[in-house]
């Protein structure tokens, strides 16, 4: 019965986007990796049931899984799971097909089912004989049963990861809808209860509360003190005394109070609506399993792909020893952990919240659930806390500037930004129109481009996309350098904050150079990374790209479909990114493209050839049933000859008319409107991080700083951590500057995962280009190559 490594995927719990992802990469990276791939239809209960519910799995079988929302391969709760004749009845259906290993995309209840089995699993094999339905010979090479865990689930509440697949998705929809509502309520001033899921979660409520700069969220970990009511009514009152039109509060549906009980989006609105209190129109909505729809955002989809070959990976590896594993994500780093021991922190969560311990239920939730909660905090009860501000002595006047290409999420980086001066007591100042409105036109008359923000105004900047501080590429060089010295005096400015891309990080290095010829240069400068190319050195991560990556991959999603209707149609996309393969490459993971080029690895006509004959190879073979669609997605500056036309065009004449081919140029429509969640969320987060490392150098500090090499720095995440790192080390170590990008990228492996998941045949690199005296001597004939 032993032959080949036999891998079983399945589905449980409830669903969410991209769990078809996770089979998809599953399926295909265990039959790249000599396996065979099994497909358990409708969860445990398929398992249970047995028969045709256990598939051998082809590599077609899963084409076009990426953008199907759901799970396509069925989950179903299964009662007989739970006693034993149904354990042993699972176990004789994995026998009887010669599987002996198992990956499960599922809740935490589905992954403790799963370990209970694994554990189960040697006394079930041993029944199985003693019953005689197999002798031990035929047993010997099953004795014990593999099992890894990949988390689906849109609420997010596993311990021990920051992402579970499917809880992005979720959260894009929770805002879409805000968004749209907060249109109507501030036509008609109403205020809006939105309840979100999250029983025992309260990561979609935060979450969705930071992302839209909602007034007030309730979640079962934190409850508010015993005086909600005056606090939220306080905080409303404030806002509208402001002049805010519109109130928004998001409730999780598990919200209680400090003593356990639960409070109602009805108790909200009735006191929301109470005519003797605050008396606004109040309404209440209810989305429901509308956040479980619709397809995986670009997120989940990387999440999904990236967990799904790591699981395929972690089977192999493990061993009868090894205990049960759960693929997990930590800040930018995909990790193996102990399932079990995430599955009793996530538990001990629920009897926290039960036994009214908040404070250990927040304990419990990772560092970015604390983080986040605070952020909120602190950006929507601004200046309402006065026990928050510092005294006037350490208070700072800060500038705020966006320096390169427009990023979703930079408005609201600049919003927390300006929330936690404000609430802190220092004196946020907006430099319009980046280096060329600060020399320019900062003393322009009625309004000059240096002026102090207006928070009612900067508090509507959640959701904005673009840069409604404006943005443009020009250096302080270009400005002039003196011009920017001697204004950073006149307007007595304690510390700048920039946000931007790679013209952003050429500017901070400009300021921190020029500090011995200026002395009123030496003041804290600290970047937050904004663009979507993803190129800053310093950072795995920029604020816009994931907001780029959704708007490539629902652009791909509609031409593959455009390509798939019509038959054996191929769409060469060239993406933006400048000379930084990510965006291309994230998104051909992202919609699961043919071939990706980048600038990194370059593009040869030995590279095309491969692929044309690849397509050849892949169309010939297709009968007609299965999805033919095809994408390959190629970076603006892969290749100074080839460009998307031009690829379409090859691939056209090379297919000879055996299929077509067409050009697809999304353009700047990249750059995104309304900015995601994530780039939303971490913008807040990240911006908050960045004042309060400013405000640790304080005022008149000129001699300390000139001396201080973290006087000049770019947050980044890295690995499993958010770091400041000097910029003097990151432009000397770190920085490809003729190609303005990092020396090293952390996605280079994503591309060979793109293209093995895609079944793109190996190639050759193009060959290096030769440069200076030795092309010259080569081109004479002087010396050979």
């Amino acid at each position: 019965m032993a032959g080949k490594k036999k891998i079983a995927i399945m589905t449980s719990g409830g669903d969410s986007p991209g769990m078809n992802g996770v089979v998809r990469a599953c399926v295909r990276m265990a039959i790249h990796l000599g396996c065979d791939a099994y497909c358990v239809y409708e969860g445990y209960e398929g398992l249970v049931r047995g028969g045709d519910l256990i598939r051998k799995m082809q590599w077609n079988d899963v084409r076009g899984w990426l953008s199907e929302g759901g799970t396509l391969i069925g989950t179903a709760r299964c009662m007989a799971f739970y006693e034993r004749a149904g354990r042993l009845a699972a176990a004789r259906n994995l026998i009887s097909q010669g599987i002996d290993a198992l990956i499960i995309c599922g809740g935490d209840g589905s992954l403790t089912g799963a370990d209970r089995f694994r554990a189960e699993w040697p006394s079930l094999i041993q029944e199985l004989q003693n019953n005689g339905e197999y002798t031990a010979l035929q047993l010997e090479p099953y004795r014990h049963l593999n099992i890894v865990g990949l988390v689906g689930s849109i609420d997010n509440d596993l311990s021990g990861t920051d992402a579970t697949i499917g809880c992005y998705s979720a959260l894009s929809r929770i805002c879409h809808a805000v968004d749209l509502i907060e249109a109507t309520a501030s036509s008609h001033s109403r205020a809006f209860v939105v309840e979100v899921m999250g029983r025992h979660c309260g990561w979609l409520a935060l979450m969705a509360g930071v992302a839209t700069g909602a007034d007030f969220i309730f979640i079962p970990e934190k409850p508010r003190e015993d005086n909600w009511r005056e606090e939220m009514c306080g905080i409303v009152e404030h806002h509208r005394k402001l002049g805010k039109r519109k109130t928004i509060v998001i409730i999780a549906e598990g919200a209680l109070d400090r003593e356990g009980n639960k409070i109602t989006p009805e108790m909200v609105k009735d006191l929301l609506a109470d005519k003797n209190g605050l008396g606004l129109d109040t309404r209440i909505t209810t989305l429901g399993h509308v956040q479980r729809g619709g397809t995986a955002v670009a997120y989940d989809r990387m999440l999904a792909t990236l967990q799904g070959v790591e699981a395929v990976k972690a089977v192999l590896e493990a061993t009868p020893d090894t205990p049960t594993c759960v693929i997990t994500m930590n800040e930018n780093k995909i990790v193996r952990k102990n399932l079990m021991e995430a599955v009793k922190e996530t538990k001990l969560v629920a009897k926290a919240i039960e036994a009214q311990d908040f404070d250990r239920a927040m304990g419990l939730r990772d560092t970015e659930f604390s983080e986040q909660y605070r952020s909120f905090m602190m950006t929507t009860a601004v200046q309402v806390d006065h026990k928050l501000m510092v005294p006037e002595k350490e208070r700072m006047k800060i500038g705020f500037i966006n320096v390169g290409a427009p990023a979703g999420g930079m408005n609201a980086a600049v919003r927390a930004g300006v929330a936690y001066c404000l609430s802190r007591g220092h004196e946020p100042v907006a430099i319009y129109n980046g280096f060329a409105g600060f020399a320019r036109h900062h003393g322009d008359k009625p309004l000059g481009a240096v002026r102090s923000f207006d928070w009612l105004e900067v508090d509507g900047w959640a959701s904005k996309g673009g840069s409604e501080i404006g943005t443009n590429r020009e250096l302080p060089s270009e400005s002039g350098m003196e011009k920017i010295a001697d204004l950073i005096e006149l307007y007595k400015f304690d510390a700048l904050f920039l946000i931007g891309g790679f013209e952003a990080f050429h500017a901070v290095c400009q300021l921190r150079k020029a500090r011995d010829q200026y002395p009123s240069l030496c003041i804290p400068i600290t970047l937050l990374p904004a663009t979507i190319s993803n190129n800053v050195p310093g950072t795995e991560y920029s604020l816009g790209s994931d907001t780029c990556l959704n708007e490539l991959v629902e652009y791909c999603d509609k031409i593959k479909q455009s390509a798939s209707a019509t038959r054996r149609r191929v769409f060469v996309v060239e993406t933006q990114g400048g000379r930084s393969g990510y965006v291309a490459t994230l998104g051909g993971l992202g919609v699961g493209a043919s071939a990706v080029y980048t600038p990194e690895e370059g593009l040869s006509l030995e590279m095309l050839a491969a692929d044309v004959r690849h397509l050849k190879s892949v169309f010939a073979k297709d009968q007609g049933q299965s999805r033919a669609g095809r994408v390959i997605l190629i970076n603006e500056k892969a290749s100074k000859v080839y460009n998307a036309r031009l690829i379409a065009e090859i691939l056209r004449e090379e297919a000879h008319g055996r299929f077509e081919s067409r050009e697809g140029i999304p353009g700047h429509m990249q750059q995104g409107g309304v900015p995601s969640p994530m780039d939303r969320c971490r913008a807040v987060r990240l911006a908050i991080r960045c004042i309060q490392h400013l405000e640790q150098f304080g005022r008149n500090v000129h001699n300390r700083v000139k001396n201080d090499p973290m006087s000049a720095t770019v947050i980044g995440i890295k690995g499993a951590s958010v770091v400041f790192t000097p910029v003097k080390q990151v432009e000397e170590e770190e920085t490809d500057w003729p190609n303005r990008r990092p020396n090293t990228v952390f996605w280079k492996d994503i591309g060979e995962i793109c293209d093995i998941l895609a079944g793109r045949p190996k190639h050759e690199l193009p060959e290096p280009d030769l440069k200076g005296l030795k092309a010259k001597d080569v081109k004479r004939g002087i010396e050979s190559y």
